[in-house]
C-alpha cells in the first residue's frame, strides 16, 4: 500500500502522540478534583466489589483511549489517500495508419497499384484509424485520421482516378515536345483534370521544386492526433522514389523528418519503385536515393520494400500487414486504485466503540 499524500500521516501521528501525552498529564493533575480524600481507604480497595469496579473502569478507559487514537490515525490515513498500483490489460493497441503519398508523376504506376491494393486492407480494419496525406511541392491533408472506412475507400477510388489520369498523360504526352493538332483536345482535357487533382500540392513549385520528401513526411507526422497517446501505435506507409528536385533548401529534410518520427515512435514502412519503374524524368542516381530512403525508414524501426518482378505492390502491402500484425502490442495500463475500505471500516468500528464505551462509563 502506498499513500498519495504521506505528509498527512507524517503530521498526524506526532500530533496524536502529543495529544495523548497532554491528555494523561492533564488527567493526572486533575485526578482528584471535585472529590473527597478519605483516610485509611486501603481496606475498601480490597473489597471484591471495589476491585471489580476498578478493573472494569480501567478496561473501559483503555478501550476508550484506544478507540479514540485508532479513529484519529484512521482519519489521517484516509486523508493521506492509501492506494495501490494495478496493471490492467485493456486488450490490444489499435493503430493509426497514415498513407503519405508522393504524387509526383514519376510514381503514377506504383501509386495506382498501391491505392487499389489498400482497399482490401481498409475494408478489413476494425477499430484502427486511417488517414491520407498527399504531397509534391506542398502537402495536403487529403483524409484526416478517421475510422469512417467508407469515406476512406471513396477517397482511394478518387486517388486511383488521379493516378490513372497521370499515367495516361505521361504515356501519351510525357516525352513529346510537339503535339499533333488531333491530340490537342485530349491533351487539354487531361491538363484540366490534372489541374484539379494537383490543387494544393504544387504551391510555389516553380520556386521550391518538386517531390519535397522531408516536407511531406514531417507534415504527415504532425497530422497524427495526440502523438503522446500511448493507447495507439502509429505507422506511416510511404511510397516514393525519393527524387527530390529542390530549387532551394526545403524547410525539412528527409533525415530530419525521420528523426522526428523516431522521437514520437512512429514507424515508417517505405515502398520504392524498381529500376524499370524508375522514371526517365529522374535526375538522381537510383542506388543513392534508395540508400538514403532506406536509412531514413529503418531509423524509425520500420522496413523498406522494393517493388520487383517477384514482389508486386500487392505483395508488399500484404507483407506490411503481416509484419504489423506481429508488432501489435497489448495495451497495458498502470493505474492508481484507491484503497480506503480497510481504514474506513476501522474508523467506523473505532467511533462506535468510543461512543459505546463513553455511554457505559457514564
Amino acid at each position: 500500500m502506498a499513500l498519495k499524500y504521506p505528509l498527512m500521516l507524517e503530521i498526524g501521528l506526532p500530533l496524536v502522540i502529543i495529544l495523548l501525552v497532554l491528555f494523561h498529564i492533564v488527567k493526572r493533575k486533575h485526578e482528584y478534583k471535585g472529590g473527597v480524600r478519605v483516610a485509611n481507604a486501603s481496606y475498601a480497595r480490597k473489597l471484591p466489589g471495589y476491585r471489580k469496579k476498578r478493573i472494569f473502569n480501567l478496561v473501559v478507559t483503555i478501550v476508550l483511549e484506544a478507540a479514540l487514537v485508532l479513529s484519529l490515525i484512521s482519519s489521517f490515513l484516509l486523508a493521506a489517500r492509501p492506494y495501490e498500483i494495478e496493471t490492467v490489460n485493456k486488450g490490444e493497441k489499435k493503430r493509426d495508419i497514415f498513407l503519405c503519398m508522393d504524387v509526383s508523376y514519376s510514381l503514377c504506376d506504383l501509386n495506382s497499384e498501391l491505392v487499389q491494393s489498400l482497399k482490401d486492407v481498409v475494408s478489413n480494419l476494425d477499430g484502427d484509424r486511417f488517414g491520407i496525406t498527399i504531397y509534391n511541392t506542398s502537402s495536403v491533408l487529403y483524409v484526416p485520421m478517421t475510422d469512417d472506412y467508407e469515406f476512406v475507400l471513396d477517397r482511394l477510388d478518387k486517388l486511383k482516378e488521379y493516378f490513372d489520369v497521370q499515367k495516361e498523360y505521361m504515356d501519351e504526352f510525357g516525352d513529346k515536345y510537339y503535339l499533333e493538332p488531333e491530340d490537342m483536345d485530349r491533351y487539354n482535357e487531361l491538363e484540366e483534370e490534372l489541374e484539379e487533382f494537383d490543387a494544393g500540392t504544387l504551391v510555389n513549385n516553380t520556386r521550391l521544386g518538386s517531390s519535397l520528401v522531408g516536407v511531406g513526411l514531417a507534415s504527415c507526422l504532425y497530422n497524427f492526433p495526440k502523438l503522446d497517446d500511448e493507447a495507439r501505435t502509429r505507422l506511416i506507409l510511404m511510397p516514393t522514389d525519393n527524387c527530390q528536385e529542390a530549387l532551394e533548401k526545403p524547410i525539412v529534410q528527409l533525415d530530419e523528418a525521420s528523426d522526428l518520427c523516431k522521437k514520437y515512435e512512429v514507424k515508417i514502412f517505405g515502398i520504392f519503385p524498381n529500376t524499370d519503374s524508375y522514371s526517365w524524368m529522374n535526375t538522381k542516381n537510383y542506388d543513392s536515393v534508395y540508400s538514403d530512403f532506406k536509412d531514413a525508414v529503418e531509423k524509425t524501426g520500420g522496413k523498406i520494400y522494393k517493388q520487383s518482378e517477384n514482389l508486386s505492390v500487392e505483395d508488399i502491402v500484404q507483407k506490411i500487414e503481416n509484419e504489423e500484425a506481429k508488432e501489435v502490442a497489448a495495451l497495458v495500463v498502470k493505474q492508481e486504485v484507491d484503497q480506503p475500505e480497510v481504514w474506513t471500516i476501522i474508523l467506523l468500528i473505532s467511533i462506535s466503540l468510543f461512543f459505546v464505551m463513553g455511554v457505559i462509563r457514564r
